[in-house]
């Protein structure tokens, strides 16, 4: 009993730590079922910034237009609310960039959620894409790969809590510190999987499509005990 005590008391501390945030959970309902996600305090541009879009109604009713199964899941593209069926998206989205915004604890690991961007020979300072997102999916990875990204200086040293996630859960270690991660899954990790599997077409957009019907906001419950 006294164990189960002692699992359970951890169990309610993980779910209190990780809802501390000045943000509101952002719930997203899809063609497939519900995501919900935690957004980073630090990563305050970005937060600010996909609060107010989700506040706005921008994502309402747009595609996944880019699905890469062991990859990630995209949107953010206004051009895909109208799009034709087989039609190349990917290339609308708001017109503005934020500032890059990396932290070592943010990376990418499986549910993460992280900002689009162009690439580094037209934004060489890794500035964010102002609407288009991922959600990270990816794969699991054994020690001996992780140590060849470090090898081939295509990532810093990994952290014993970095391996061990990459190894037992999965992710896309690459894109670590070149891509702003600025939130996390925290229900619907079976939503992300199903959406992942999607056959695609040669662009990576989904064969049918897969929409966000509409995204809102509600209450972080920290934050509602704090604000009483």
């Amino acid at each position: 009993m006294k164990k189960f005590f002692v699992l359970f008391s951890a169990l309610v501390l993980s779910i209190i730590v990780f809802s501390q945030t000045q943000y509101p959970v952002v719930v997203m309902e899809t063609t497939m079922g519900v995501m919900k996600f935690e957004l980073y305090d630090n990563t305050f541009r970005h937060s600010d910034n996909f609060v107010k879009l989700v506040k706005d109604g921008y994502y309402n009713g747009q595609l996944f237009h880019r699905v890469i199964k062991d990859f990630m899941i995209q949107a953010g593209d206004n051009m895909s609310n109208i799009a034709k069926p087989g039609e190349s998206l990917g290339h609308g989205g708001k017109k503005y960039t934020i500032p890059a915004e990396f932290f070592p604890e943010y990376y990418h690991r499986k549910g993460a959620l992280a900002a689009a961007r162009q690439p580094d020979n037209i934004n060489p300072n890794k500035e964010s894409s102002g609407s288009q997102f991922y959600i990270v999916q990816g794969q699991v990875f054994d020690t001996l790969i992780l140590a060849k990204f470090v090898e081939k200086k295509m990532h810093v040293p990994f952290t014993p809590e970095q391996t061990e996630i990459y190894v037992t859960q999965g992710g896309t270690p690459h894109l670590d510190y070149n891509y702003t991660v600025f939130g996390m899954i925290m229900e619907g990790l079976d939503v992300l999987e199903n959406i992942s599997k999607v056959p695609t077409d040669t662009r990576d957009r989904p064969l049918t499509d897969v929409r966000i019907i509409k995204m809102f906001t509600e209450e972080n419950k920290y934050n509602e005990g704090q604000n009483k």
